[in-house]
């Protein structure tokens, strides 16, 4: 009896979404000539108006990226905010909210891993209501423009950044670190994160629930670190927190390209590595 053919292995994409795959009209980074710069498909809209982009091309490619792989958007936003993004391509099995509080199976959380969270957050930092009184008496209001508690799980503040004093966010670092939380600076927010909801610890659970063989990732931003460093391959664009700071890591490629351009080389370079069997390729 001739043998079997070979099982094709099964390559899960976490991605995360703004600033890596999807961009505000603030954060497109447009460089080139009106006339050349790229054509753009609206992704979300809300209060009635559009919000975030993507190029038309990449579009196309997250459509087939999202055919070929197990595709999980992966994101710190909440479950309402992410309902109101709209990708290419078939709706995501799995997608990961909150900084991987909520695992979303068919757009609804599982509550198996909603319990599983709020036990290792019990146990392991900090309660919330302790970090949020320490921000709300430590942030000024001559720049705190909102202070928001997303799903009961973290909080975050929206600031003016050109009133931000210098040395703050250092300083609620190093007040919340050792009561096992992680500050992020992003654009205009600022946010405080326990440091054991990870977005690395649900992409390992849906890598288990779907059988996947090699794991791809990228993001831009601190809180996307330990996804980055859970997946076998990934990549982070020339801009971010992550860029600012010079971090980087073994499997972790550095893009050259930054803004809504970032996001197309992207998902070209998660496309060529499923196609080489999960050996990532440079230019």
């Amino acid at each position: 009896m001739a043998p079997a053919p070979p099982v094709a292995g099964v390559t899960l994409v976490a991605s995360d979404l703004d600033r890596t795959l999807i961009y505000s009209a603030a954060a497109l980074q447009l460089t080139m000539e009106d006339a050349r710069a790229p054509r753009l498909l609206c992704v979300e809209v809300y209060d009635r108006a559009p919000l975030s982009y993507m190029t038309e091309e990449a579009a196309a490619l997250l459509d087939t990226l999202a055919r070929t792989t197990v595709f999980v958007p992966t994101t710190t936003r909440t479950r309402e905010q992410y309902h109101r993004i709209h990708l290419p391509g078939p709706p995501p099995r799995y997608a990961i909210c909150a900084n991987g509080g909520h695992l979303l199976v068919d757009g609804v959380s599982d509550p198996d891993w909603q319990r599983q969270v709020a036990a290792r957050l019990a146990s392991e930092c900090a309660p919330l209501a302790e970090v949020r009184a320490h921000l709300l008496a430590t942030a000024d209001p001559a720049w705190l423009l909102k202070e928001r508690v997303a799903e009961d799980v973290f909080a975050y503040l929206v600031v003016d950044r050109a009133a931000l004093p210098d040395g703050w966010v250092k300083e609620l670092a190093a007040w919340a670190g050792p009561r096992g939380w992680t500050v992020s600076l992003q654009g205009r927010k600022i946010y405080a994160v326990p440091q054991p909801l990870t977005k690395s610890a649900a992409m390992r659970e849906v890598a288990r629930r779907c059988g996947a063989t090699t794991t791809l990732a990228a993001g831009d931003s601190l809180l996307d670190s330990d996804l980055l460093l859970a997946a076998d391959h990934a990549w982070r664009p020339a801009h971010g927190e992550l860029a600012e700071s010079g971090w980087d890591a073994p499997n972790t490629e550095a893009l050259e390209e930054r803004g809504v351009a970032a996001g197309e080389e992207i998902l070209r370079r998660f496309l060529r590595t499923t196609a080489s069997g999960g050996r990532a390729e440079t230019r």
